[in-house]
């Protein structure tokens, strides 16, 4: 799920072989030599050859729970994040910033896709109390990226949006430039890291298997530089229903009289 700029990409692509070649020591058989990087995420999630992936919460809770196997959660030690938890940033432009949240009502805000818990759920969770049941903003535009998010906001286009404190974080890291004039204006509430996954028919072994890589990949000082890039302190094993929290951000939406972002 985090695979820009190019550097983390790259990092991604070397924990994947480091994991590859852990798993292939521990007797696990038909491993891919590399990351898929094509197939879209909504497609690997569910493909029954699916060795490990990584899902945003709130599908995970929504519609594939029963349909996956949960593996462990990613730890990150990234301004944001608390444990095994997250929330996203509100960003508008630094220039013309609003005072608070509920100062924000009539703009317009970006979103990445309607099913994502970063850029939708928790920022739908964020604004219920201020509105009152009522529309908040006077439209919404889905840009299919945290990245595209980010710069709508920048180019005017739109006037905040709720980013994933890891994505902002990668980009203050690694290429300031790109949340250059950006601001962050409230955090959202908190939901656990986004959850790595494999297909349902792992079998409980293949499970332990793939825990073990992730914890070995956690100690490994070959790959100081892949955690440091990628801000990854830990991976911690939690119950799915841990994940039961974005459900009831939703519902708390639901209850305040504003079940959509709008």
């Amino acid at each position: 799920m985090y695979v820009a700029p190019s550097v983390v990409a790259e990092a991604q692509r070397v924990l994947w072989a480091f994991l590859r070649d852990h798993l292939r020591s521990a007797g696990m058989v038909g491993l891919p030599e590399i990351l898929d990087e094509i197939l879209p995420h909504h497609e690997a999630w569910l493909d029954p050859r699916l060795v490990l992936a990584q899902t945003c919460g709130f599908p995970f809770v929504k519609h594939l729970k029963g349909r996956v196997r949960l593996v462990a959660t990613p730890v990150y030690e990234v301004p944001g994040c608390s444990g095994a938890d997250m929330s996203s940033f509100i960003i508008v432009r630094e220039k013309d910033a609003p005072a608070n949240l509920a100062a924000c009502r009539g703009l317009r805000a970006a979103i990445n896709e309607t099913g994502s818990n970063s850029g939708y759920n928790l920022l739908r969770a964020a604004i219920a109390p201020y509105a009152g049941g009522r529309a908040f903003f006077t439209e919404i535009l889905e840009t299919g990226g945290h990245l595209a998010s980010i710069e709508a906001v920048r180019s005017g286009e739109a006037d905040l949006a709720a980013i994933d404190c890891i994505t902002y974080d990668l980009l203050r890291r690694h290429v300031p430039e790109r949340i250059g004039g950006l601001v962050i204006l409230a955090e959202t509430p908190r939901g656990p890291n986004l959850p790595f996954i494999t297909r349902l028919s792992a079998s409980d072994h293949e499970i332990d298997l793939l825990r073990a890589a992730l914890k070995a990949a956690i100690v490994a000082p070959e790959l100081d530089k892949v955690r440091q890039t990628l801000g990854l302190k830990d991976v911690t094993v939690l119950d799915e229903s841990a994940y039961d929290i974005l459900l009831a951000h939703e519902q708390a939406a639901i209850a305040a009289g504003y079940p959509d972002l709008r």
